[in-house]
Formats: structure tokens, sequence, C-alpha cells
């Protein structure tokens, strides 16, 4: 797609340090739904929810290795850097839901809106990284995360139907 940032005045190396450090973010965050994401599946009711639960831990294993190859791709490694934002969202979630465990329907409603709360971010997130990397050299980056998007957005639409 080759999108071009607005004249920002950035440098290529402050662009790629915000970069790097938005994708250790992303990285993080992606870490955790793949360790929290089974318990929600497992608290959810409707088979359905189930699997598309099981299937997004799938996909963000899937994005978790392209995020690991766009890492070797600019020769960078992950540092850790906070993602206590969607750490919250999901310590939220198991709080929300443990009220309703006498009521599978409404349970599994919060289960949904944390789902679609949490896809909403992931979308934005890689929109915006795509944005960033067709400004690098490396067109391999922009496909990477694109693909990411393209997952995330997919699944979006899966959760919603």
């Amino acid at each position: 797609m080759n999108h071009r940032l607005p004249e920002l005045q950035l440098g290529q190396l402050e662009l790629r340090s915000f970069f790097l450090s938005h994708l250790n973010r992303i990285y993080c965050a992606k870490s955790q739904l793949v360790d929290k994401l089974p318990e929600l599946s497992r608290q959810a009711h409707y088979l359905d929810l189930k699997q598309a639960i099981d299937e997004t831990v799938e996909i963000v294993e899937l994005q978790i290795v392209r995020m690991r190859r766009i890492f070797i791709l600019l020769d960078a490694t992950y540092q850790h850097e906070h993602c206590s934002g969607l750490i919250g969202l999901l310590d939220e979630a198991f709080q929300s839901i443990s009220p309703l465990s006498g009521r599978p329907a409404l349970r599994d409603l919060s289960v949904l809106f944390y789902m679609q709360n949490i896809e909403s971010i992931e979308t934005a997130s890689f929109k915006v990284m795509i944005l960033i990397a067709d400004n690098f050299d490396s067109p391999e980056v922009s496909q990477l995360l694109q693909e990411c998007y393209d997952e995330a957005k997919e699944d979006r639409c899966f959760l919603s139907s």
C-alpha cells in the first residue's frame, strides 16, 4: 500500500525508535493475551464464543511469530515495555465476569464486550504501525504488519457474527 506519514519532521532514527517502542508494547500485550485468553475461553459458556476465543489465541501466536521476524529484519530485539493498559483491560474483564458465574448468558456478553474492545485496540495499533513501517526501506516489515492487521480485522468480524 505504501503510505507516507505527513511531514512530521522526524528523522529516521526517531521514527525507528518510536516504531520499536510501540512494537515492544504490542508484543508485550500479545504475550499477555496468549497467557490470559485461555482463561476467558474456559469461562465462556457458549461453544461459539469458546471457539472464537481459542481461534484468537492461535492468531495472536502467529502475530507474535511475525513480530519476532520484524525484530530480526530491523536488527533489533524485544525490549520489555509496559503494556499496563491492555493488562488492565484483561484484569477488568476477569473482574466483571466473576460475579456473573451463575448467569452464563450475561457472563458471555461480558466476555464478548471485552474481546471486542481488545480487537479494536489491536486493529488500530497495527494500522498505525503499518503507516510508520511504510516509511522504512523494508517492504517485508510492512507486509508482516499488514498480515497481522488483516487477521485482527477478520478476527474482529468473526467475533461480531
